[in-house]
């Protein structure tokens, strides 16, 4: 068993005898090609809970903060996520991430899964806010399903504006794959606009959550970066 399968199978052990979690369509993920997995986004364990939690491996992008934090909260940032391929985005620098993309479609045109947050960073006060269209931009320049996602309950493992780190009931329900055609470049604005509206609707549906039909923000950044 190579060190990923292993470190998924301990954590994932861990998250059932711990927080008891309730997990449902993990069936619904394509067992081959391109996916890109679309979810909404409460707490900085997310992408660990999306990685080992779903039956393929994903990659992420994460805020290169969660890997260079010091202290203890840094040390167990960075060990959480050494089981996750990500791609680090400096906080507030929009040119990084938008190049960020590019490797988010290498990684989908050579056949593997891609996590992003359409929010594009965490929701501090549990609504659901617009989704921003680099998720439908990669499924159209890919051809990639999207299948969204919806966490409930995850802000509790580690609640905003704490270092602690608490065992908490979540859950993780996944829905239908969204279809959309390869495309590449020849797409526009409002085909972005209606697929991620699509998707952000599917989210809402699967996590529950009450809307708000503005862009999130970082509160202690001017702006997070534009992650789709």
């Amino acid at each position: 068993m190579d060190k990923y399968r292993l470190l998924q199978t301990s954590v994932t052990s861990a998250f059932k005898a711990l927080c008891r979690p309730v997990v449902t369509g993990t069936e619904k993920v394509p067992d081959h090609g391109p996916v890109i997995i679309a979810s909404n986004h409460l707490s900085f364990l997310d992408s660990v809970i999306l990685s080992v939690m779903m039956p393929r491996r994903v990659k992420f992008i994460a805020k290169a903060e969660y890997l260079t934090t010091p202290g203890l909260k840094g040390r167990i940032m960075r060990e959480l996520f050494e089981m996750i391929d990500v791609i680090p985005v400096e906080r507030g620098q929009q040119s990084d991430s938008v190049a960020a993309l590019a490797p988010a479609l290498e990684h989908l045109e050579q056949g593997n899964i891609f996590g992003i947050y359409p929010e594009g960073t965490r929701s501090r006060d549990g609504y659901l806010y617009r989704g921003r269209n680099g998720v439908a931009y990669l499924a159209y320049m890919t051809g990639a399903p999207v299948v969204p996602v919806g966490l409930v309950g995850t802000q509790r493992l580690q609640p905003p504006g704490s270092n602690v780190i608490r065992p908490a009931r979540f859950e993780l329900h996944v829905g239908d794959p969204v279809h959309v055609p390869k495309t590449g470049p020849q797409h526009n604005g409002r085909m972005r606009k209606e697929l991620t509206n699509q998707v952000m609707d599917s989210i809402a549906e699967l996590s529950g959550q009450p809307r708000k039909d503005t862009y999130n923000q970082s509160p202690s950044a001017e702006k997070d970066p534009e992650r789709g």
